[in-house]
């Protein structure tokens, strides 16, 4: 079968990103692969990016279990300036073949972003340029925001009933982000944290 590769913040994963994964499983393999900013074998964290790897990993295994692979193959590692300007660095194409690591030929990567797409198109990705989907992750993200600071929002709805449950368990992340500044800035399309950006 076709692998079908989504690379995607995920964060926090939605109904949405549940509604491509399960359209993406009907026809081919599926390979997750949630963006993440390594600084001296240390995650980075924020606002944007709330919840580590394994914190993913587990939003999306509660739902498919093991009927796809979450793999950390699209890892930055600091600093990030070095990846970027896209095709022009070396780093740029080095991450191309770590997302393929592991990967057959047989392949394409899903995106719901017309700009993403053709920057994966450039660097030969393959992409399918899919629906982009009405209900955001920075938009549920935002509703949890402001239920830590004590408002009532109704984010759990927007979220798959397993994705609920962990959010709730690890809801001192949603605690620690909600009254902090963005501290990403976008570059080329992507966003990226401050902090390890520069030497």
């Amino acid at each position: 079968m076709t692998i079908a590769i989504y690379l995607a913040h995920l964060n926090p994963v939605t109904k949405s990103h549940v509604k491509i994964i399960e359209e993406l499983k009907k026809e081919n393999q599926v390979r997750v692969m949630p963006v993440i900013f390594m600084k001296e074998e240390k995650e980075i964290n924020t606002r944007c990016f709330p919840f580590n790897f394994e914190i993913r990993k587990e939003m999306i295994q509660s739902v498919f279990g093991d009927s796809i692979m979450v793999l950390s193959n699209y890892t930055f590692y600091a600093p990030f300036v070095k990846y970027l300007p896209p095709l022009f660095s070396s780093y740029s194409w080095k991450l191309k073949k770590q997302v393929l690591n592991g990967i057959s030929d047989d392949y394409f990567t899903y995106t719901g972003s017309k700009s993403e797409g053709l920057i994966l198109k450039l660097y030969g990705l393959r992409p399918k340029l899919g629906k982009r989907k009405e209900i955001s992750a920075s938009f549920v993200r935002n509703k949890m925001y402001e239920a830590a600071r004590g408002g009532d929002t109704d984010w759990e709805k927007y979220v798959p009933t397993g994705v609920n449950a962990i959010i709730q368990k690890n809801w001192d992340v949603i605690k620690k982000y909600c009254d902090t500044e963005d501290q990403t800035h976008k570059v080329s399309g992507m966003k990226f944290p401050d902090d390890g950006f520069q030497k």
